[in-house]
């Protein structure tokens, strides 16, 4: 844990957030500034800053967000519908909070292009 990341202090429930899903390797909780229905960040309980910091042992971490997406998906109801997951990574990927983190976002039709 990271003692001055305010992702690592929500995991380890030293600071409050909507929690909707935690196990011993996520913790998944809505975004406080959501963009649709549905916007929940999973992030790894692990403290890794994003992908570019991410080691082959975390491997197991990476797979797990993805499946907990699917998980979010199912509890709000939006998994028939579809949805976004996305990682943003770095200043110009649009990563404000250096802990890796997975956005799950949907319950409305998404726009596009992206970017």
């Amino acid at each position: 844990m990271n003692p001055s990341c305010l992702f690592c202090k929500i995991a380890a429930g030293q600071a409050q957030a909507n929690i909707v899903y935690q196990d011993e390797l996520v913790t998944a909780f809505r975004d406080i500034h959501p963009v649709a229905p549905t916007h929940v960040l999973i992030v790894p309980n692990k403290h890794i800053q994003s992908v570019n910091q991410a080691e082959l042992d975390d491997e197991h971490i990476l797979g797990h967000l993805f499946t907990t997406a699917r998980k979010i998906a199912e509890i709000d109801g939006i998994s028939n519908g579809g949805y976004r997951a996305i990682v943003n990574t770095g200043v110009d990927g649009g990563q404000t909070v250096f802990h890796l983190h997975m956005h799950v976002i949907g319950g409305q039709r998404m726009q596009h292009p992206m970017g």
